[in-house]
């Protein structure tokens, strides 16, 4: 009889440990192999917390008895098959605690240990009090969905095709007893009838079409390269249907919760299938109920932001992302897991084709559908009968500016309106003013917890000149009566946000109404497709940052200006001027997409910019081989991969010191026995994969090299001192070997008790 130990649980907890804890099942259970995905709660500390089982196993040798779970939460797992293999990838990868990853996959419901939701279909119905109350109801939505409810009671699938925004409007109901939501028996809750809308694809959306549809049950990485007006969302339509007829799941990410209302109406109207939306702005209950429905091969089409990445896709037959050069799929604290390649790392995992649409692709996708990684699929002209927009430079020196805007440009406003079209004014600078100085004595406004002595950081004019901001930290204050240094009265909001720019426009064209579009007006759900909605397209202004650079489609609109875009023309990033580059194109792109023509002007302080030359001679592709170019020159992705090590103390000493602990650990790790001693580790645990790049470096061609420590761009943030360590290497399987070996010895660092510090592989944002 054998006196081994009965096995344990090896739990992934949700903490920044790189480590599993042990746990023996509870008292009438034992541990088995199929217990791997399944969620367990655990005493830890005087803590309780809720976990998933990695692993099955003996307990450690000489370890202390390992405590006993608290309780299985699933009596199957939640996490399995591919999306936990995905997973543990993206632990790799990130070099992440597992437990911490697992965590940010799950719903919040789930996570705290909530049972899986009931995924009976729910309906709502009219109460007594509401069908006796229904021609009192002032019109309106609530209004609206009240007397669709007076025929009887509707999914809520239903709801999706028939009604636009219902559910604020049924949970306004609800509160006053109006109207109730009830649960389905699935039986009787009859398919949604398809409401196909004929397709005219012309010969560029065709070829696209078909190779995707080529593809299908396989893996392919596509890059569809469409300029902005082509049509890349008909292709995205023709290849989600031809996935729902073969009967299989279709996930779609899009960059931003604003566009997500928009393609959520366009795709339901077209599909005639429920289509799910995922994104921060929905309540924890609809994120997990949205999350299992997947999981349970329900559902069949969803929408979504970063977070939908995780979404769990048993019949998966496509992935689309769409404005896949965003910087916004990358999750920039956390887990920082950047959703298109996690996306590309799924695809392969689960053989289908992955598509990636964009009017100005990101040079790392550029560059892999030029060596043949992806399919590059290309839309060169606008479909219809929409014409290019004509775009052009207006110096503006010595030029006198009423909030930033040329005497030209407010003409050329003017004429847009007479004409009977739209303008969009476009500052990525939210609100009043960037600095509020004296003009006495020089003194500026800087905020107490950003700023250090040699690099100030301005606040923010807000509240048309009565409250003072900080963009980083978020501190507030309101504005001094007198300047604090000199006495003086002679306080000057200097430069021009959007609410200075919203304020000049509305008392210059009084007649017509000026609608203001940044993260101050879209705080509410749905906010900016109501905004949107109430503008429509009557004669006006549009006034608004990057959120309007993306996706929406403004058929009235003839003129875009864009103020404001010298600063980013000399930024010390290297990716600054992609990011210019790329937004200047996607706002220009917004003009002139119906029948009407559109004009663009771009007002600067530099009109000979070699940027600025290059794009109005030879567009986006022009610039991107240019940047292409110069970044292969200069060791810049995608030429090489980077990894940041962040960290923030209250002292800048014991940030630096952790820095450097940090890089000798690093440096050692480099070293040709300490990379050879790694990769050996790693083989014999299993651990290395295709995606790591398998192999040593040879000739020193893989060379691993630190910068730094440095203090950050920005030194001080939240009354934290901040500095970094890069590491570059050309080949991605340098980086990795050396933070997998020097990661353990990082972690046990004294000087590591004392700051704040992450790691982010491949950075989008070196600030």
């Amino acid at each position: 009889m054998s006196d081994a130990p009965p096995a344990v649980w090896r739990v992934a907890l949700p903490l920044p440990l790189p480590r599993l804890f042990d746990y023996r099942p509870p008292a009438d259970a034992a541990a088995d192999p199929a217990d791997v995905g399944v969620r367990v709660r655990v005493p830890f500390g005087s803590r309780e917390l809720v976990g998933v089982v990695a692993g099955v196993g003996a307990p450690e040798p000489d370890a202390p008895e390992p405590k006993a779970a608290l309780a299985r939460l699933d009596p199957t797992p939640l996490l399995h098959g591919e999306l936990l293999e995905s997973l543990h990838w993206l632990a790799r990868y990130t070099h992440a605690p597992l437990g911490e990853v697992l965590a940010t996959a799950l719903p919040a419901p789930l996570r705290r240990g909530e049972p899986v939701p009931d995924l009976r279909a729910r309906a709502w119905r009219l109460t007594e009090a509401g069908a006796t109350a229904l021609p009192r109801l002032r019109p309106g939505r609530p209004r609206r969905l009240a007397e669709r409810l007076a025929a009887g009671p509707a999914a809520e699938d239903a709801l999706d095709l028939d009604l636009d925004g219902w559910r604020e409007p049924a949970r306004a109901l609800a509160r006053r007893g109006l109207a109730e939501r009830i649960a389905l028996d699935p039986a009787a809750v009859a398919a949604p009838a398809p409401r196909p809308a004929p397709i005219r694809l012309n010969p560029e959306q065709q070829a696209a079409a078909q190779a995707v549809r080529a593809a299908a049950g396989g893996f392919a990485a596509m890059l569809l390269d469409g300029v902005t007006g082509s049509g890349k969302t008909e292709v995205y339509l023709d290849a989600i249907a031809d996935c729902l007829a073969r009967g299989r799941q279709a996930l779609v990410l899009v960059p931003e919760i604003g566009l997500t209302p928009q393609t959520l109406a366009r795709f339901r109207a077209r599909l005639g299938v429920p289509v799910h939306a995922l994104h921060s702005g929905l309540a924890d209950g609809e994120r997990a109920r949205t999350w299992a429905a997947f999981a349970s091969g329900q559902a069949r089409v969803a929408v979504g932001t970063r977070s939908a990445a995780f979404l769990p896709l048993p019949r998966a037959g496509l992935i689309v992302v769409d404005e896949e050069h965003d910087a916004s799929f990358k999750q920039l604290d956390g887990i920082r897991y950047h959703a298109r390649d996690f996306l590309l790392v799924r695809g392969k995992a689960l053989g289908v084709p992955v598509l990636l649409g964009s009017a100005t692709p990101s040079l790392e996708s550029l560059r892999n559908a030029q060596v043949g990684r992806y399919a590059h699929l290309r839309l060169r002209a606008r479909a219809g009968e929409a014409r290019p927009p004509q775009v052009r430079v207006l110096d503006v020196r010595k030029r006198p500016l009423e909030a930033g805007l040329s005497p030209e440009l407010l003409q050329l406003i003017e004429r847009a309106l007479a004409e009977g079209g739209q303008a969009l004014v476009f500052r990525n600078r939210r609100g009043y003013a960037p600095v509020l100085l004296c003009h006495d004595c020089g003194w500026s406004a800087h905020c107490h917890r950003c700023s250090t002595p040699l690099k100030p950081t301005a606040m923010t004019v807000h509240g048309g000149g009565r409250r003072l901001q900080c963009h980083h930290c978020g501190a507030r204050r309101p504005v001094p009566d007198a300047c604090p240094d000199c006495g003086g009265l002679a306080l000057q909001a200097q430069g021009a946000g959007t609410e200075r720019i919203e304020e000049a426009l509305a008392a210059r064209f009084p007649g017509f109404p000026v609608l203001r579009i940044d993260r101050g007006t879209t705080q509410r759900r749905d906010a900016l497709e109501q905004a949107l909605a109430k503008f429509g397209d009557r004669p006006g202004i549009l006034v608004g940052t990057q959120m309007l650079a993306k996706g929406h489609d403004l058929p009235n609109l003839t003129l875009v200006a864009v103020v404001g875009i010298d600063e980013g023309l000399f930024s010390a990033d290297f990716r600054a001027p992609e990011r210019l580059a790329q937004l200047l194109i996607q706002v220009a792109g917004r003009a002139g997409r119906a029948q009407r023509p559109g004009e663009v002007l771009l007002q600067t302080h530099h009109p000979g910019h070699p940027l600025l030359a290059t794009l109005l001679a030879g567009g986006y592709h022009a610039f991107a081989e240019n940047e292409l170019a110069l970044r292969e020159a200069a060791g810049f992705p995608p030429f090489a991969h980077l990894a940041l090590l962040r960290a923030e103390a209250k002292r800048a000493e014991a940030a630096d010191a952790f820095l450097h602990a940090a890089k000798a650990q690093l440096e050692a790790a480099a070293s040709p026995s300490g990379l050879r001693g790694e990769a050996v580790r790693m083989r014999a645990a299993g651990a290395w994969r295709e995606n790591r790049d398998e192999g040593l470096p040879a000739g020193g061609r893989g060379a691993l090299a630190l910068h730094g420590p440095l203090p950050a761009p920005m030194p001080r943030r939240a009354g934290f001192q901040r500095a970094q360590l890069l590491l570059s290497a050309p080949e991605r399987r340098a980086l990795h070997a050396a933070l997998d070996a020097a990661l353990p010895a990082i972690h046990a660092l004294p000087e590591a008790r004392r700051v704040r510090w992450s790691l982010d592989v491949d950075p989008v944002d070196l600030y």
